[in-house]
């Protein structure tokens, strides 16, 4: 019990064709159940996913999807058998396609998390197992393979990693297949120097059999002295996907926008606002909006102050701005047109007679 098991990949493929009795199927759930109890489970230690196969494949859930063995074992419960066919080699290309990838959950290759699979099967290979396993394997994948009852051993040693004796299991019924649980136990067992307290991580511990490796948070970077953090620019070019304005802030950051602008729901992407709604403007007759800015402007009588706000009404009968004949008379937004004494003012109302 105080040994920890190294910090693991793992994916087990589970058989449940038609070959697979229901009572036989809920026995592979109490071992997998068993097997998790057994891990040391977490996002930063072992992570779990489960795969189901017969004549199609189901992911029942990925690396990225529970980090605590309650929740794993929860699920496992839920798993129904899928019944007909024994597509083993797709099962292996599958998890190869759409499991041990990062965006579902496997670990970056500099974290050197090693990717296992337990294959558990009591049947033949209804496909070709041989240069999917052999992919697999040269991939970085480690394949454990279990074979129950009626499994084809030759089958099993086709697709099980070396050495063979290390990487192929028997047992004669599903009855008994709990009892692998303490050899996997010792075979995923290192001695965890994480949790000694000796090491001179300053973040992050990751156990790596019988010694570790540092990692830091999400945002931090290692250093070169490969056990102290620096937190990362996450502003540098590439590195956000801010519209405008990142703003870095110890490992993370925010997005902004310019002045004139307002952050949209996505907390990523701006829209101009609209300048010259009530409350936003000093200007004080018109605003003119103009893609995130203004401008001022004034009725017509009036012209724009030099503070290029406010307006003062326009001298409406100087020179040019009016068409009066003889006498311009300003009233306060307007004009009217007069004569000089001994002449009318024609129905124009802007001639003299």
């Amino acid at each position: 019990t105080a040994c920890k098991n190294r910090p693991l990949d793992l994916v087990f493929i589970i058989d449940s064709s038609r070959s697979v009795r229901p009572e036989e199927f809920e026995k592979v759930k109490i071992f997998l159940s068993e097997m998790i109890d057994t891990l040391d489970v977490g996002e930063r230690t072992t992570r779990v996913a489960v795969m189901n196969y017969a004549s199609t494949v189901k992911v029942e859930f990925a690396l990225r999807t529970y980090f605590d063995k309650a929740s794993l074992k929860e699920a496992v419960s839920r798993i129904e058998p899928l019944s007909a066919g024994t597509m083993t080699g797709l099962a292996i290309q599958t998890a190869m396609d759409e499991v041990f990838t990062e965006e579902m959950g496997t670990r970056p290759a500099t974290f050197n998390i090693p990717k296992v699979v337990i294959v558990v099967t009591d049947g033949r290979p209804q496909d070709q197992v041989q240069d999917v396993a052999a992919s697999a394997r040269t991939a970085g994948i480690e394949i454990y393979a279990v074979g129950v009852d009626r499994a084809d051993m030759q089958s099993l040693r086709i697709m099980a990693s070396e050495p063979l004796d290390e990487h192929v299991f028997y047992v004669e019924t599903y009855g008994v297949i709990e009892k692998l649980t303490s050899q996997f136990r010792e075979t995923f067992c290192a001695v965890n120097v994480c949790a000694l307290g000796t090491h001179g991580c300053q973040q992050v511990c990751v156990s790596n059999g019988a010694s570790y490796l540092c990692d830091c948070y999400e945002g931090y970077t290692l250093n070169p002295d490969k056990r102290t953090c620096s937190a990362v620019d996450m502003c540098a070019p590439g590195r956000h996907e801010c519209d405008q304005i990142c703003v870095s802030n110890n490992g993370s950051y925010a997005c902004d926008c310019y002045e004139g602008y307002t952050l949209n729901p996505d907390k990523k992407t701006c829209s101009a606002m609209d300048m010259c709604a009530p409350g936003r403007h000093d200007c004080a007759q018109v605003c003119l909006s103009n893609d995130g800015s203004y401008s001022c402007g004034c009725y017509e009588g009036y012209t724009l102050n030099p503070d290029q706000k406010t307006c003062s009404a326009a001298d409406v009968c100087a020179p040019g701005r009016h068409d009066c004949e003889q006498v311009c008379v300003r009233g306060d937004l307007f004009y009217t047109c007069d004569c000089h004494q001994g002449y009318s003012l024609n129905p124009d109302r802007k001639t003299c007679s």
